[in-house]
């Protein structure tokens, strides 16, 4: 009896010992978001900045808005959609894939990038319609190249641009690059740039506001931190990190 009460007692103080290890540390989860490419670099360090409290594997996938609302309606496994647009979130809406009603949790303004130190001394949108000028814009179907287009369309300018490109940031690039004098692309794109390319305004009278829309994508395996991260994008931390690469409040 005492022999079978001690191994009672020893596999009782093993367990234990044993249970708090096992719990002791939370597995971390994976949450997938589909987001805009003009949002790389505050999603990124907003990211950073949430997993800080909470254990979480941000997977990203950016590109244009439009591609990713194609890619969630045709099954893409995605826990969270943010689109620079409000018409390619409503094409997840329409199929019945977002989980609630989206949230607008910043906005844009459009701007012209020209080579560093704006050797062609562009000054507005009528310069891009010189045929000494390069233009390149992403395609009408981009929200930034849509944006784009309507802000020409105010300024009354016709322009040619060389090349329809995939999303803003291929824009961007082809300016950084010298493979363009100009192209049009959003406040915060110039800024990501640093001085690889310079900044020229767009006047109020011609400028689109790009309102940027938020959803956790329906099927989430992950819907409840999915939430608490789109709840962090609109607290004050959140925006505050959204401002500091050039994005407004909605």
């Amino acid at each position: 009896m005492r022999a079978g009460v001690a191994l009672v007692i020893f596999a009782s103080l093993l367990g234990s010992c044993a249970s708090p290890n096992s719990t002791a540390t939370p597995q971390i989860q994976e949450v997938t978001v589909f987001a805009a490419a003009s949002l790389t670099d505050g999603f990124t360090r907003a990211g950073d900045e949430f997993a800080r409290d909470t254990r979480v594997r941000f997977v990203f996938n950016f590109g244009s808005s439009s591609t990713l609302a194609t890619q969630i309606t045709n099954g893409a496994p995605a826990d969270v959609f943010a689109s620079a647009d409000e018409a390619n979130m409503q094409k997840v809406v329409d199929a019945d894939l977002a989980n609630g009603a989206p949230t607008v949790f910043a906005t844009n303004r459009l701007e012209i990038a020209v080579a560093a130190g704006n050797p062609k001394k562009i000054l507005g949108l009528a310069d891009l319609a010189r045929p000494d000028v390069v233009l390149v814009l992403s395609a009408p179907t981009v929200p930034a190249g849509k944006y784009a287009l309507d802000a020409l369309g105010k300024a009354g300018v016709v322009a040619k641009p060389a090349s329809l490109e995939v999303d803003v940031r291929a824009v961007l690039n082809k300016v950084s690059l010298g493979e363009a004098d100009a192209g049009i692309v959003y406040v915060t794109d110039v800024k990501s740039a640093g001085g690889r390319v310079s900044g020229v305004e767009i006047p109020d009278q011609y400028q689109v506001i790009a309102r940027y829309p938020v959803v956790v994508v329906k099927g989430s395996k992950n819907a409840a931190l999915a939430d608490r991260f789109i709840e962090y994008l609109v607290s004050p931390a959140g925006q505050s990190v959204l401002g500091d690469f050039g994005f407004s409040k909605p």
